[in-house]
């Protein structure tokens, strides 16, 4: 296959980024896009130019660290992660174009390669449970139905790759956050702290820069984990039950006074 490709180079946060034309005559249909792209940057290195900075690590669907726009649509064509997405997947001759997530709170590191150690931040605010379990509990000692465990497992599969962000007009973080509040808020383990979980996921996001949801179901039509906005709804009821709990708490507590 002979492909053309119009990548995004930025070389640094400060500085104007740039699309630039590549050529490439010798892609193999069953290389993985990113093996493509290592492709690219050793015909780079051999002409003394500076390779693309992209971001992978374990290349198997499951980090969700391979965060490329791949022609206006994150990921690309197929509701999968990049490092899954293969070559047979354009055609011979194509142009493709190749950008970064555009989110304020995703800044560019170098090209293509952002920073998203915002969604650790949201996860650190409040993705914690602190129930004391002693030793190892017998597995049917705490019932669990099937519908719930299979739920919270459902939200558990997002990898927090972004897709939701880069999908969203508004660049919002809810189907992520949503599944981080739901996997714990479905289990009795994460119930004792649900209420404080979610204000400060919540309000982490919001202090982050990202954008509101609008319904729009872009996010969920283009994560690679298939998770639902049931979850965006699941995480409303919660946020809205604990503002009126710490909402009459402090009114009781002014009463008091």
């Amino acid at each position: 296959m002979k492909i053309t490709l119009k990548i995004w180079r930025q070389t640094s946060p400060a500085t104007k980024g740039q699309f630039k034309t590549y050529t490439l005559g010798h892609v193999s249909p069953d290389m993985s896009f990113l093996e493509m792209l290592d492709v690219l940057n050793q015909d780079l290195i051999k002409k003394g130019e500076e390779p693309v900075t992209f971001d992978h690590d374990c290349r198997e669907g499951i980090c969700g660290v391979c965060s490329l726009y791949i022609n206006g649509r994150p990921h690309g064509p197929l509701q999968t992660t990049t490092c899954q997405l293969h070559m047979r997947t354009f055609s011979d001759g194509e142009t493709i174009t190749i950008e970064p997530w555009r989110a304020t709170a995703f800044p560019i590191i170098k090209d293509l390669m952002v920073d998203r150690s915002a969604f650790d931040r949201i996860q650190q605010a409040g993705g914690f449970i602190s129930v004391n379990t002693g030793g190892v509990p017998d597995a049917n000692e705490i019932p669990i139905s099937k519908k719930i465990a299979d739920e919270a497992m459902d939200a558990a599969q997002c990898i927090g790759c972004g897709a939701c962000v880069a999908a969203c007009k508004n660049a919002s973080a809810m189907l992520f956050v949503s599944a981080k509040v739901s996997q714990f808020a479905l289990l009795p383990q994460g119930k004792p702290e649900r209420k404080e979980r979610v204000e400060k996921m919540v309000a982490q996001m919001d202090a982050e820069g990202f954008g509101a949801c609008t319904n729009t179901r872009a996010c969920e039509a283009e994560c690679p984990k298939g998770i639902k906005i049931t979850n965006i709804a699941r995480m409303n009821r919660e946020y809205f039950s604990a503002m009126v709990s710490s909402y009459e708490v402090a009114a009781g507590d002014g009463g008091a006074g």
